[in-house]
């Protein structure tokens, strides 16, 4: 910007050959590097396996996963990144041989699966692991079933598609359908049989003998097939695949030219039966010739539940009644059977209801408060006055302007008109100081300041501080030209001092570290995240506290956490980044252990007396997973075996026949008697018993043979007399 006939290529050209009077051999990187201290990629540090092991290690503790090239940057790496960190293990980069990768790291030290380098399938071996899903749930798997539990690791999903492509030995042009279908018969729904009408004919006609109905799609499985069900066929007839479109062509003959794109369209085609989708128009003239027959037979006039119609086969007085209401099949809307018989033969309609008239309704209205404290609403049920009634019914003869009442109206809004009850669509008009006074009676109530979740307002039927926090927030009800904050918290905040959590007031550090002194001078201990409020500080919590280090919220820096704060400036232990351990100081501690207690550290022995804050448990997990610096594989009881000599009971060493009797002599020249499985401790030994002795002999274990015993190794002449 300062030279702008200059580029930033061109300078790292000129700095690299020496050109335009600077010296050779320089980069633009190199520069920055050596005179800014900035970081050069060209010269980035060397790494090792054990190195790149332990920052593995340090995100599986931290995530419970292992890392993979798009984990993004290496935590306790500065400008490293596990992309970096896997090229350079394939290419042979900062001091790695190259040829691997970090997924094949992992899965030669870590035992994770490494889904580059996958174990060969076979055929035989998934239709073992098919046979037994099958057995164990009674279903043939498929492709969306997630994991195979017989082989860890394993999906239907990858299995599906190694199938397919002919990965890892299978030859490829498969599926897992295709192979349930071939070696266990299986029904493959993308290779499905051919069908025929007369198929389809001969199943409808058996199922009309079976049920005395004919079939719909909803009729379920067909019992003759194997895996047919009706839907199926529906959809088969309305794509024309599976072979109909053939069928379609020969027989468009037979069915008027048209094809049967579904089950009822065939079915009538070919057996005549009723298609409700086309159903003939209708005409009042028609219907009530229907009804003069009815009553001619029945001595009664039809009604709309009176089953089918004699005259007209197929038809049923419910049918006629639907489409005289909704204006179905030729006729006008809005009509009903009573009505027509009314109109045209002069049947009076039954249970006709009453008129109704505004003070009629008004009066069971005001009982209705009377009663409850309450103005009646749409779902308040039976009117008690008058029970045939509902105030549903009462809302739609309003709404709709039946039974005498004007349309255009509601319950609600009558109400609202003539009684003055609440409407929620006209709430009455609110003012700051009503709801500071709602706000101040809620808190001398409750103990706490409201909030839009704090439900009704007591002091005002009807409200809710969800409704006044929304009139806040657009200015509505009258606070058009108000002042106020727009919403109740921070309405709260500027007239009661109330803390809004959507504006929190700035941090510190050195505030942090205040009140953390305080809570350690009061509890002797340093603060959690865990540990609850702030004392001292209204509204805040260290949880809080924790997220606004971490985040950089509320001036704080970020990226880092109360733990490492405290790390840093108290000197608080970070279980999260722990020193170093070495071989030596653990053997050290160790013996201080045995002189102070009599015996050697176990994992379960607690703190570590003269460390600070150093537990033997800790130990013994750096130790196994090979992390602080420590060789992984190894375990606390190893180590004292190894290097002081103590008995590892989970290892404890082989035994032989000789040495057993030798111990055995030792023990009678002491006692005066042969020793049994429950003589106890053997001197000079490191921890061996009898008991031990007579297990490893029963059971074969330690380089003994099984199905001895202490009593049978001893010579029969020797055991003493009981």
């Amino acid at each position: 910007m300062d030279a702008p006939w200059e580029t930033w290529r061109g300078i790292h050209t000129a700095t690299a050959r020496g050109l335009r009077g600077l010296p050779a051999g320089y980069a633009l990187a190199r520069l920055l590097a050596e005179r800014r201290g900035a970081r050069n990629l060209h010269s980035r540090p060397r790494f090792n396996e054990q190195i790149i092991l332990e920052w593995a290690d340090e995100y599986f503790k931290r995530t419970g996963r292992w890392p993979q090239p798009k984990s993004g940057p290496v935590r306790g790496a500065p400008g490293e990144t596990w992309m970096r960190v896997d090229d350079a293990l394939r290419g042979g980069g900062r001091g790695l041989k190259g040829g691997s990768s970090l997924a094949r790291l992992l899965g030669r030290h870590r035992g994770h699966r490494n889904i580059a380098d996958l174990p060969r399938l076979t055929l035989s071996r998934i239709l073992q692991w098919v046979d037994a899903h099958h057995r164990r749930t009674g279903r043939w798997p498929n492709a969306q079933l997630g994991a195979v539990l017989d082989a860890p690791g394993e999906t239907w999903a990858a299995i599906g598609r190694d199938l397919t492509v002919g990965c890892r030995g299978l030859p490829g042009g498969s599926t897992l359908a295709q192979l349930l279908a071939e070696h266990r018969g299986v029904r493959n729904r993308l290779r499905l049989p051919r069908l025929s009408i007369r198929q389809i004919l001969a199943w409808a006609d058996e199922h009309r003998r079976r049920t005395g109905r004919w079939p719909t799609p909803r009729s379920g499985p067909i019992p003759q097939s194997t895996g047919e069900t009706w839907a199926c066929i529906e959809a088969a007839l309305w794509t024309a695949r599976r072979g109909l479109a053939d069928e379609f062509v020969r027989d468009q003959s037979r069915n008027g030219g048209s094809e049967p794109r579904s089950l009822a369209q065939l079915l009538a085609a070919y057996r005549g039966v009723r298609n409700p989708a086309a159903v003939p128009p209708l005409t009042e003239r028609q219907i009530l010739a229907w009804a003069d027959d009815h009553h001619r037979r029945t001595k009664a006039w039809p009604k709309s539940n009176s089953g089918p119609i004699a005259a007209a086969p197929g038809e049923t007085w419910t049918g006629v009644a639907v489409a005289l209401h909704a204006g179905h099949r030729g006729l006008e809307r809005g009509s009903s059977l009573a009505r027509l018989l009314l109109q045209h033969r002069g049947v009076p309609i039954v249970n006709q209801p009453r008129p109704l008239t505004i003070p009629r309704i008004l009066s069971w209205a005001r009982a209705y408060r009377r009663r409850t404290g309450e103005w009646p609403q749409i779902i308040s049920g039976v009117i008690a006055e008058s029970p045939s009634e509902t105030w549903s019914k009462v809302n739609g003869a309003l709404e709709k302007g039946q039974r005498g009442l004007p349309d255009g109206s509601s319950l609600a809004k009558l109400l609202h008109e003539r009684l003055g009850a609440r409407h929620r669509k006209h709430p009455p008009p609110l003012t700051v100081e009503q709801i500071l006074t709602w706000a101040d009676a809620h808190h001398d109530r409750t103990g706490v300041w409201p909030t839009k979740k704090s439900g009704a307002i007591a002091a005002a039927p009807g409200e809710t501080w969800a409704l006044v926090n929304d009139a806040l927030n657009k200015r509505q009800r009258g606070l058009r030209d108000s002042d106020a904050p727009t919403s109740l918290a921070r309405l709260l905040l500027a007239r009661r001092g109330v803390r809004n959590r959507m504006n929190l007031p700035r941090l510190t550090e050195a505030k942090v570290l205040k009140w953390a002194d305080q809570h350690f001078a009061r509890a002797g201990q340093w603060p959690r995240a865990s540990s609850g409020p702030v004392l001292g500080a209204s509204g805040e919590t260290w949880r809080n506290v924790k997220t606004a280090l971490y985040q950089g919220a509320r001036g704080l820096p970020g990226g880092t956490s109360l733990a490492r704060l405290l790390s840093a400036k108290r000197g608080v232990r970070n279980v999260q980044r722990l020193p170093p351990l070495r071989i030596p100081p653990i053997l050290t501690w160790a013996r201080r252990h045995r002189r102070r207690t009599g015996e050697w550290p176990r994992a379960k022995s607690g703190l570590i007396v003269g460390t600070s804050g150093e537990t033997w448990a800790g130990v013994d997990s750096a130790l196994f997973k090979g992390v602080r610096g420590l060789p992984p594989g190894s375990s606390l009881a190893r180590l004292l075996q190894e290097h002081c000599g103590v008995r590892n009971e989970k290892n404890p060493g082989t035994l032989k026949v000789a040495q057993i009797m030798t111990w055995a002599q030792a023990h009678r020249q002491r006692t005066g008697r042969w020793p049994r499985h429950n003589s106890g401790e053997i001197p000079g030994t490191g921890g061996e018993t009898w008991w031990s002795i007579d297990t490893a002999l029963k059971n074969g274990i330690r380089g003994l043979r099984s199905g001895q015993s202490l009593a049978r190794l001893l010579p029969p002449s020797r055991v003493p007399m009981v």
